[in-house]
């Protein structure tokens, strides 16, 4: 290990370093390759080789904030874990998104889309009920 990376990783535990996003915007390349995921910079320069989705995935999103992208994939928790081990510090306070944007993607619904759905249903629901009722008033013969 190299003392530049010594002193990150003594850093990292005691507080962490803050990063600008043009500071990160800098790391973009094979061989120095830093990416943020929830306000969060790593170094995933060691990664690109082992990446499973390949090192080219790792390289669009170098330099960026990836939290989308990384979230849109839906990484497995032992995914999340090995992240640790790339942690070299936070993103700026100025840098970072408003807080409803952090943290990973909740897959359940708010009441509001839980309303929108059921709503969503009912119209075609109704309208087949409608359709139904006029077929048998006028196209089923009537009985005498």
């Amino acid at each position: 290990m190299v003392a530049d990376e010594k002193e990150v990783q003594v850093e990292s535990k005691m507080s962490p370093k803050v990063f600008t996003l043009a500071e990160v915007l800098r790391h973009k390349k094979a061989d120095s390759c830093w990416t943020v995921i929830h306000d969060k910079v790593y170094d995933v320069t060691k990664f690109l080789d082992e990446h499973p989705g390949g090192e080219e995935v790792l390289l669009e999103q170098a330099g960026t904030d990836a939290t989308e992208g990384f979230e849109d994939v839906g990484h497995s928790t032992d995914a999340r874990e090995m992240m640790k081990e790339y942690y070299i510090g936070e993103l700026a306070e100025e840098d970072k998104k408003n807080s409803k944007d952090r943290g990973p993607k909740s897959w359940a619904s708010d009441s509001s889309s839980n309303d929108n759905s059921w709503r969503s249903w009912l119209v075609p629901v109704g309208l087949a009920c409608v359709a139904s009722v006029i077929y048998r008033m006028y196209a089923l013969p009537q009985a005498s």
